[in-house]
């Protein structure tokens, strides 16, 4: 263990203790406002870690047991802590985030990171989701935004495990504030619409109408008994295996929320609590390594599909196939590394609220714009109305000018109709 653990008389040791829970205000508002962020997002990261390794709450704020605690870890937990710790005194004795160099070299030189980074948290702050650095969830909670940092070493950490979906071209970085409700997201999305009309006049728009909704969306995430599930097992009333957000927000405080399919264990994922962090494909594939990912790969019809990737090559996943046919193809590969679609997820309504409102910025095109006869409507397989038994979806609908979001029947097959997928890190 490092220094600050091995001796706790030290000050630097007794303000990292104290600042992690007793005096994490204080301790946060000492620092260059532009740091406060950061300093929030990696105390929870650090809080999330001791709770899913069985660390105690008071184990964080006293050396001498926080030190028994880790004895216990494996070696890779045992450095991942440390190297945590060391971060987050790094922070509050200097006064400013430590540089991960290598990762962020790496995600810079695979990824674009800073790139894509910088360009979604700008459209978040722009449309209102990001307010100081943070967002609201639907349990009152405030959650800071994922760092830059830390996607850089998320990305490194697990180079060799996604070293084939990045060669399947799954570089497209979609930053997802999945703590906030729908409904708020939604009247973003509405808002995005109309300003984007008044910048770009020859956008068509119905602008009395620009977003339509079946009715069961209006407050699908919330209440005690939410209409809809996420991350489902099956698309069925009983023993979909789904869970609601207000239990995924809880699982991932405590550090022990796993996403389906995503094959990565929950210590990976649980450092963002409120936040979703996917990689999709891009709208421009034969450019994204020399270029910055642009936008979103377009779901083709049936017959029309690619093939990408030299080490593994992945067909594109086509229309025409029914949203259980999709569960089933990331059932199978889930626990099969050969698969093409090994460490796949479904979208949520969330993910791609956030995804059209950025393909629209950086494309100027409209996601999923199915009347083109090319483009397809996108199936949400990340989610599921298990009271009415009902697969999300959305579009952007020409004829009407407007984006819809609907359902399905879950064994529906439609020619125009497909589904995305993403890779959650």
């Amino acid at each position: 263990m490092p220094t600050f653990c091995s001796s706790p008389e030290s000050s630097a040791s007794t303000a990292l203790h104290e600042a992690i829970l007793a005096s994490s205000s204080r301790v946060r508002d000492s620092l260059p406002e532009q740091y406060r962020a950061h300093f929030e997002t990696l105390r929870q990261e650090i809080i999330d870690f001791a709770a899913s390794h069985g660390i105690s709450r008071e184990s964080l704020s006293k050396p001498d047991l926080l030190r028994k605690a880790a004895e216990k870890l494996p070696t890779p937990d045992l450095e991942r802590l440390a190297n945590l710790l060391e971060r987050f005194q790094h922070l509050i004795v200097e006064k400013k985030p430590r540089t991960n160099k290598e990762a962020l070299e790496y995600a810079g030189e695979h990824y674009h990171l800073k790139e894509q980074y910088t360009s979604q948290a700008e459209l978040l702050e722009q449309v209102g989701i990001l307010e100081d650095g943070a967002i609201i969830g639907i349990d009152g909670n405030t959650y800071h935004i994922p760092t830059l940092e830390q996607i850089a070493a998320r990305l490194f950490e697990r180079r060799e495990e996604l070293k084939t979906k990045h060669d399947q071209g799954f570089t497209k970085l979609l930053l997802v504030p999945f703590g906030m409700s729908l409904d708020t997201l939604r009247e973003t999305l509405k808002q995005f619409l109309l300003s984007h009309k008044k910048s770009h006049s020859s956008f068509e728009l119905n602008t009395d109408n620009p977003l339509w909704t079946w009715d069961e969306y209006q407050g699908a995430d919330t209440g005690d008994s939410p209409k809809l599930v996420y991350y489902p097992q099956s698309f069925m009333e009983d023993g979909h295996g789904g869970k609601t957000k207000m239990q995924i927000l809880e699982e991932q405080a405590e550090g022990r929320w796993t996403p389906a399919f995503a094959g990565v264990a929950g210590g990976s994922v649980t450092g963002t609590p409120g936040w979703t962090i996917h990689l999709l494909q891009p709208s421009n594939p034969d450019t994204q390594d020399t270029e910055i990912p642009k936008g979103f790969a377009p779901i083709p019809r049936k017959g029309q599909g690619t093939s990408q990737g030299d080490i593994v090559s992945r067909h594109s996943l086509e229309a025409w196939q029914s949203p259980e046919d999709y569960l089933s193809i990331l059932q199978k590969a889930q626990d099969n590394e050969y698969s093409l679609y090994h460490r796949e997820s479904g979208l949520t309504p969330e993910d791609w609220i956030i995804a059209f409102m950025t393909h629209l910025s950086e494309t100027r095109q409209p996601l999923d714009n199915y009347a083109n006869n090319t483009e397809s409507i996108s199936y949400l397989t990340g989610a599921f109305f298990s009271s009415s038994t009902g697969v999300p979806c959305a579009c952007w609908n020409r004829d009407g000018r407007q984006v819809h979001l609907r359902e399905f029947d879950p064994r529906d097959r439609v020619g125009s109709i497909g589904a995305r997928f993403s890779v959650m890190i």
